[in-house]
């Protein structure tokens, strides 16, 4: 089968764990969810595939997610800005990822500072994933662990724990110890590269989809996008889960052709993030998109979506069950639209960070508060502010016009041998 060769070790781990369902997952229908950190957050890069990740997997749902990472930020900055950066958002979920700037200092002043956004989520009944920072990546150490950075790093992990604990048990996500274990599995192989990308501290495209998968686990985040078991034999449907299926028929030459509406889409970050596979198989971890064929004869079958050949499976592969989340990202129409959604969530996010959280709120002299008296700039400011989040709702909204889920043409053709 032309699937990548993780597969085999991603399905193993699907079906050891147990599925998550959407009444367990932390984020909820009509959520509006903040995302607070210092500057890996303000790079849009986890933040942004996370919310790919969810908006995807929920389509019927209505989720919007804002970041309001700052560089160089820690706990006692996210304390201090709590009312300004989340308040006006009407959030009813945040995630917080401190700790990468705070560990060269005091514990207890982090943690006092973490128990204030803490307090300030709570009044206003926010739900919280305390994320703990992720490991610092430098290429010459033999173990990652062999830092005073990350030994830093890993009693702040701890702090962050302690926070979760102290309110309740609340959500806690640790990004540490996953983060260290892939660097010290990949360094034998690559013993001179950052194998997460990026510098020592901001991971690029391949660890910072690591820490968006880690957070969405730490959520419950659901694996399934969709399940279909056909019978060949008896032109029938044995199992469909989160898709539904239409005019099933299975000709004399052992094609089969039915429309399939799915409930779900795959994601996975499209280029360099792919580099992590070959050490943590997250495209196949986090999306399991199943076709199980029983009753086929002997021969190599053809997939194809809309017309486009997706894959090719032997019967006993399509007997057994296959994954093919990376096949239909990689082309079709699940992967076109996958793209359009990765597209418009890039707008909507260029256009907050650049006109609302860059262009208002840490804003000075933006062109709108020139020419007027100090008294008169935060007037301005709300004001403008107020128009710039209104046209967020119209890129909220192009979203999830991409998320308008359509059924599509599937054939399971034998391959014509010469």
């Amino acid at each position: 089968m032309k699937l990548p060769k993780s597969t085999a070790t991603a399905l193993a781990l699907l079906a050891a764990a147990s599925p998550c369902t959407a009444a367990q997952f932390f984020l909820k229908d009509r959520d509006k969810v903040v995302m607070m950190g210092d500057s890996i957050t303000a790079q849009h890069l986890y933040s942004s595939y996370l919310e790919a990740w969810a908006i995807t997997r929920f389509p019927a749902w209505d989720l919007r997610f804002v970041n309001v990472g700052i560089g160089g930020d820690g706990a006692p900055g996210g304390n201090n800005r709590f009312k300004r950066d989340v308040l006006p958002y009407a959030a009813t979920a945040m995630t917080v990822d401190f700790g990468m700037n705070d560990a060269g200092g005091d514990l207890k002043n982090f943690m006092t500072s973490m128990q204030g956004i803490a307090d300030q989520a709570k009044a206003a009944n926010i739900r919280v994933a305390w994320c703990s920072p992720q490991a610092c990546e430098n290429p010459d150490d033999k173990l990652a662990i062999d830092t005073a950075g990350n030994r830093s790093l890993e009693k702040f992990t701890e702090g962050v724990k302690q926070t979760a604990v102290s309110n309740g048990n609340a959500l806690f996500i640790d990004q540490f110890h996953p983060y260290l274990e892939f660097i010290d599995k990949a360094r034998p192989t690559h013993p001179a590269t950052r194998v997460g990308g990026g510098d020592q501290v901001h991971p690029g495209p391949p660890g910072q989809t690591l820490m968006a998968a880690t957070i969405l686990k730490g959520m419950s985040f659901p694996t399934l996008v969709a399940a279909l078991e056909i019978d060949a034999a008896s032109a029938r449907v044995a199992r469909n889960e989160n898709c539904t299926v239409a005019g099933l028929k299975v000709s004399a030459d052992g094609k089969i052709t039915f429309n399939q509406k799915d409930n779900a889409l795959p994601f996975f970050p499209d280029g360099d993030a792919k580099n992590i596979l070959p050490w943590v198989p997250i495209l196949e971890q986090m999306n399991d998109y199943r076709l199980k064929v029983t009753g086929l004869k002997a021969s190599r079958y053809e997939l194809r979506l809309a017309g486009l050949k997706v894959a090719d499976c032997s019967s006993e592969e399509l007997g057994a069950g296959v994954n093919l989340a990376a096949a239909v990202l990689t082309t079709g129409p699940i992967a076109d639209q996958v793209k359009a959604v990765w597209a418009a969530i890039g707008a909507k996010n260029g256009y907050f960070n650049d006109r609302v959280f860059g262009g208002v709120v840490q804003a000075g002299g933006v062109p709108e508060f020139l020419g007027i008296t100090p008294e008169a700039v935060e007037a301005k400011r709300e004001a403008v502010f107020k128009a710039r989040m209104a046209k967020m709702s119209e890129l909220f909204d192009a979203i999830r016009k991409t998320l308008v889920m359509q059924a599509h043409l599937v054939e399971i053709a034998p391959v014509q041998t010469k």
